[in-house]
């Protein structure tokens, strides 16, 4: 139990670390201190791999911690893409397009999510697992090569697109919140188990 206790305030610290860089590594980003916040940056993104497999290795999840880490990893995708704005405007400019759907949709799928649960998702579905692991390697090799991957940004956007319409079309078919969803898949075949035991 003790063990338990522990795991659980050593994985949400280090969940906690990226809500409280975020607004350091932006000091250092227009500060010029580029090559520190590159190293940084490059941490943050590690630590979101760290307290996944702790968590899932010490079997300890709770809501706080869930929307820790939420939190923590937008802070940490909006810092990264500032700081590719910041080093790179370049790119920015000549993807903005994409850049705009994917935030209209962002913006579609948490107006939702507050509508009909009067909170942000949080459903980490394994597609949203998957495009965060996308956003983190582009970016990281975007920011601290200072070389954008076309191909990694264009997969990185096309399953953050899609995983973004799913967690749409999730918030639409459950009636309550609810946290760690796989995916729609399993979403309805729970809901079509539970209708065929009625």
């Amino acid at each position: 139990m003790r063990t338990h206790k522990q795991a659980w305030y050593i994985i949400n610290g280090i969940t906690l670390y990226r809500v409280i860089a975020a607004p350091f590594l932006l000091v250092l980003l227009f500060n010029g201190y580029y090559q520190l916040f590159k190293w940084l940056l490059a941490v943050s993104f590690f630590t979101d791999l760290i307290d996944g497999y702790l968590a899932r290795k010490f079997k300890v999840t709770s809501v706080m911690g869930t929307r820790l880490d939420s939190i923590g990893d937008d802070l940490t995708v909006l810092t990264a893409l500032i700081g590719l704005f910041v080093i790179n405007p370049a790119f920015i400019k000549a993807h903005t397009t994409e850049l705009i759907i994917l935030f209209i949709v962002f913006l579609a799928e948490t107006g939702f999510a507050f509508y009909r649960y009067g909170k942000m998702t949080n459903f980490h579905t394994y597609l949203a697992k998957l495009a965060a692991l996308l956003q983190g390697v582009f970016l990281l090799v975007a920011i601290v090569f200072n070389e954008p991957n076309l191909i990694l940004f264009y997969a990185a956007a096309g399953i953050t697109l899609i995983e973004l319409v799913e967690e749409i079309i999730i918030t639409a078919v459950l009636p309550d919140w609810q946290t760690n969803v796989r995916g729609l898949y399993w979403v309805l075949t729970k809901k079509k188990a539970n209708k065929t035991k009625r």
